[in-house]
């Protein structure tokens, strides 16, 4: 019960914080020419190398549940993503990534700082990942499916999979239950270079994404459902 006091008054504390855009560090990423995607190094090793404990991992995702919906199911209107049932890899990467300054994500920054060490983020990526994905989240036109499909099984299956469940032990994210607003703007970034700790080999593919062609894909994307963590609301 303390704990959950002092995470509450810390949410207090940070919602302002998190408004004027607390200034991050900047780590050198894509743009660079040293870069290494998914290098081993960091805080993020040192979590992925512990074992989470998902029941703190609860208490400690209550300082996340202002923007991402206590389900984990964040907003539709892709300000905020979906993390429920994310693999614990991808999420403990992108909150080092963030705490670094490798990822550019100044809103989320003294969030992901909230979080004093290595164990924490463990534990909370685990509790993330025991959420079932929410069947609700939203979606493009639907008007160019067939075509999405075929860029999807042309480019995208062998890493995400056929259901949109990715490798977690290739830092493959879940695609399944996402909002499909959040991904356009996450792989238009991508394509432009603005998403600056990408895959060198994602950005090799969409480069040559017209404007309409990611709108296809990523409204595909949008629609894709992984029976083995489907089912919340």
């Amino acid at each position: 019960m303390i704990r959950r006091i002092l995470i509450l008054l810390a949410l207090a504390w940070l919602l302002p914080a998190a408004v004027q855009a607390q200034a991050q560090p900047k780590e050198e990423g894509i743009e660079s020419e040293g870069y290494t995607w998914n290098e081993a190094k960091g805080e993020k090793i040192e979590a992925l190398e512990l074992t989470g404990d998902a029941e703190n991992g609860e208490e400690i995702f209550e300082i996340c549940s202002a923007c991402h919906l206590p389900n984990g199911a964040g907003r539709p209107d892709g300000t905020f993503p979906q993390l429920a049932g994310q693999h614990s890899t991808v999420l403990i990467k992108q909150m080092a990534d963030i705490r670094m300054g490798l990822r550019d994500n100044p809103i989320m920054y003294p969030f992901a700082k909230s979080m004093t060490d290595s164990q924490e983020l463990a534990d909370v990526s685990a509790y993330i990942e025991t959420l079932p994905i929410p069947g609700d989240n939203g979606r493009g036109s639907g008007e160019h499916l067939d075509e999405g499909k075929k860029l999807y099984d042309a480019n995208c299956v062998e890493c995400h999979g056929n259901f949109g469940e990715g490798e977690k032990e290739k830092f493959y994210p879940v695609l399944a239950g996402q909002h499909y607003k959040y991904m356009l703007r996450q792989v238009t970034d991508i394509r432009d270079g603005r998403r600056r700790n990408a895959n060198p080999d994602m950005v090799t593919i969409v480069k040559k994404y017209t404007d309409a062609e990611l709108d296809a894909v990523v409204d595909y994307m949008s629609r894709l459902e992984w029976p083995e963590r489907q089912g919340g609301n």
